[in-house]
């Protein structure tokens, strides 16, 4: 994610530093961009990068849920302080924005669909957890600091630049992998779960968005498109992309995945503008194209 949005930032003349522990694979970052390898819980660190910005955006996280839930103390170190060290810098700097990346999983199991950003947040994990306290640490910091933060609720964010290897990326790049090999995408449960699948260049569109707009601040935004798409239906959709004679192989559901969950995003289209213009069909293509 944070890759993208450097990109657009560095497209749009502003100049960027990254901040990454590098604990993922190297991402593409645009060479025009200030790199520093270091850690959010590195206090001294933090403090000498945010001295300078004007705008800071907050992608990094521990994302594991399985993580989280064997090492419920990792996942806070990495998600509340090292959300609150930034905070607490930021704070003493006249920044224009202060963007936080939450997440769907604030939510837990919807109660009612489409899920609104009014939707109780009774997350079901240690990761969902910490991403609600960053969220609400967030937004208090506009309240008592009078930070210019926001918080952006991205659904099932998919991207060519996801890694299929690695055991937490999304659905879409697994099943890509597995069917440009020839082999077939697996399918936990009966294929009628759904979700609300956004294309990385839809969220990078609504981080813009956040930044030009003032009416943002103090707000949380969900991020998706709106539409429903069940799984098997998703992994048909990459089996004919590919146009290989292959099916689905279904195994046990896994225990606490989410039945269904897409995204209201009423408000972002009313308060901001957001509109959501990379249809699934074509977000496919597009990792098809450059992945082969």
């Amino acid at each position: 994610m944070g890759s993208y949005i450097c990109e657009e930032l560095v497209r749009r003349g502003h100049v960027v530093t990254i901040l990454d522990d590098l604990s993922s694979p190297a991402n593409p970052y645009p060479p025009e961009a200030n790199f520093v390898k270091g850690d959010l819980r590195d206090i001294g660190l933090v403090n000498i990068l945010v001295n300078n910005a004007d705008i800071v955006i907050h992608c990094a996280a521990q994302i594991s849920i399985s993580r989280s839930i064997e090492d419920p103390v990792f996942d806070a170190q990495n998600n509340i302080m090292g959300t609150l060290n930034l905070l607490n810098a930021t704070r003493r700097v006249n920044v224009k924005r202060f963007v936080y990346f939450s997440s769907a999983a604030t939510y837990g199991n919807p109660l009612r669909l489409p899920v609104d950003e009014s939707h109780s947040q009774e997350p079901l994990s240690p990761y969902g957890t910490s991403k609600l306290s960053g969220e609400k640490y967030a937004l208090m910091f506009h309240k008592a600091y009078g930070l210019s933060a926001t918080s952006i609720r991205p659904f099932n964010i998919y991207s060519s630049r996801q890694d299929p290897s690695n055991p937490y990326s999304g659905v879409i790049s697994k099943f890509i992998d597995n069917v440009c090999k020839g082999r077939s995408p697996i399918i936990f449960g009966d294929g009628s779960a759904t979700r609300d699948f956004v294309s990385v260049h839809d969220v990078v569109d609504l981080v813009m968005l956040m930044l030009e707009n003032d009416a943002c601040i103090g707000k949380a935004f969900n991020c998706g498109t709106g539409n429903a798409t069940r799984i098997d239906e998703l992994a048909n959709m990459i089996i004919d992309l590919y146009g290989i004679d292959i099916k689905p192989i279904l195994e046990p559901e896994r225990p606490g995945d989410i039945k269904d969950s897409f995204a209201d995003i009423s408000l972002a289209k009313n308060v901001l503008g957001y509109s959501p213009k990379v249809s699934l069909n074509d977000g496919l293509k597009e990792i098809k194209d450059i992945k082969g």
